[in-house]
């Protein structure tokens, strides 16, 4: 049975100021409808609508059924992983370039959401990657969408680490870093460092190496359920655990870092006509012919 949406809020700080005469337009024809909207706090002040409903992240994800993220895949990004704590439902109305994560066009945005309201719409559940990093007895941690990344602060400075699945050693690696990522991070920074694309449906998490010293270094694909630790040397240098490339952790005295799959969750609501592979030809200009 298709969830009934009646609390529905409207989040997403795009990057140009003319996006949120997309954010009016689609409160007001909310409004009109009968629902109940919620507008995120930070963005309330551009719009100049009448609405107390004024809400944080947290109130929003123990309030609503569904967020409606107007902005690209950074804004997406941020927004899932602070939501990612609620069984809200989230899709995107894509104001940026690629937006591998918003599917809606604004062009048609209330017709595709008339129907996606109807209840005519595909859920998907992705899983999030966590980390922890261990200083001591004192634990930081953070969860991500797309990839943690392990790198120095300083551009192209190697590093260098051992890493292991679930306690065992798998390599040594002088490099810029290195990439774990989730299968919605497939298409993301894992892809442009040489990572493969993988089904939004696989179980698997994906490591990549960010320029290895070493001809042999190549990507590998495991189990969901492995846990990673990274074991790093040579502390003299600044290192940091990027998260999403959002979120940042500093690596200075410590010395292990965990990264595994979360008990958390992001749900997903596509159009039905939606097909990974299509988003695939459609984004990255598959068999386009140039000549």
């Amino acid at each position: 049975m298709k969830i009934q949406f009646r609390w529905i809020a409207i989040l997403g700080h795009p990057r140009d100021f003319k996006c949120f005469l997309t954010h009016k337009i689609l409160h007001d024809w909310l409004i009109q409808r009968g629902y109940h909207v919620v507008i995120e706090e930070s963005i309330s002040k551009f719009l100049n609508v009448n609405n107390p409903n004024i809400a944080t992240f947290i109130q929003i994800g123990e309030k609503c059924d569904l967020g409606i993220v107007i902005g690209g895949d950074g804004n997406m990004l941020c927004i899932l992983r602070q939501l990612s704590y609620y069984p809200i439902k989230i899709i995107g109305v894509n104001c940026g370039n690629l937006g591998f994560l918003t599917d809606l066009n604004p062009n048609n945005m209330l017709l595709m959401l008339s129907k996606i309201l109807s209840g005519i719409y595909h859920i998907e559940k992705r899983f999030l990657l966590e980390v922890d990093v261990l200083n001591n007895k004192i634990k930081k941690n953070s969860v991500a969408v797309n990839e943690i990344i392990l790198h120095s602060k300083n551009m192209s400075c190697m590093i260098e680490f051992e890493l292991y699945i679930d306690k065992k050693f798998a390599f040594y690696q002088r490099s810029d870093g290195i990439i774990i990522a989730t299968p919605t991070g497939s298409t993301g920074y894992a892809l442009s460092a040489g990572g493969p694309i993988l089904s939004l449906s696989s179980k698997v998490i994906t490591i990549v190496p960010m320029l290895p010293h070493t001809l042999s270094a190549r990507p590998i694909v495991i189990n969901d359920n492995n846990i990673i630790m990274l074991k790093v040397f040579n502390l003299s240098k600044k290192l940091q655990i990027t998260c999403d490339g959002q979120v940042k952790l500093s690596v200075i005295q410590e010395k292990t870092i965990f990264i595994y799959k979360s008990k958390y969750f992001i749900h997903l609501i596509h159009p039905v006509n939606y097909h990974y592979l299509n988003a695939l030809r459609k984004k990255l200009n598959w068999s386009k012919n140039f000549f």
